[in-house]
């Protein structure tokens, strides 16, 4: 079965009509900024299952997450359970922001893929400096943040971003 997408422009419509609009992002980038009506499910923390025993499998889910990579990850895990109408919301919530959707903002977080670039940086930066100014075996550092970015980027999986993700400052 494949994956079904909608534009965020569709999405005020839903909410008159009670869909299920899910975020599948972490709590501190829902309580950041999260879509309006939308319900907070971290994707870490989704139990496909589950979801599908007490929601049924008929009624459609929406799901969005920052950009659309993490909502298609839950949306497989629904499908697998056996979910027949989920949908993406294209662009997730940055595209609902830039077209002018109604978002509830919050307290100010740093979105995971940033967290990722912050700590893969300083990682690469001071296995570097210690490699080059305190023993050359630290220079294994860099070259092992290189080898997990390129394995991300192979895999479409982050072992970086779901080990933030379970943060106490993500929760």
């Amino acid at each position: 079965m494949s994956q079904k997408t909608i534009s965020p422009i569709e999405l005020p419509q839903l909410f008159i009509n009670q869909c299920t609009v899910i975020d599948v992002r972490t709590p501190g980038e829902f309580n950041a900024a999260h879509v309006s009506g939308a319900q907070l499910q971290p994707l870490d923390q989704l139990d496909a299952a589950s979801f599908c025993e007490t929601h049924g499998t008929e009624n459609p889910v929406y799901l969005l997450c920052q950009s659309g990579k993490r909502a298609s990850v839950a949306a497989g895990k629904l499908m697998n359970a056996g979910h027949k109408n989920v949908i993406v919301v294209e662009g997730g919530t940055a595209a609902a922001i830039e077209h002018g959707l109604d978002i509830n903002y919050g307290k100010g977080a740093i979105s995971i893929e940033r967290q990722v670039r912050i700590a893969a940086g300083l990682l690469v930066l001071c296995g570097t400096l210690a490699g080059v100014f305190l023993h050359s075996a630290f220079l294994i550092v860099p070259g092992f943040v290189g080898a997990g970015l390129a394995f991300a980027g192979l895999t479409d999986t982050c072992g970086m971003a779901m080990a933030l993700g379970k943060c106490p400052w993500n929760q």
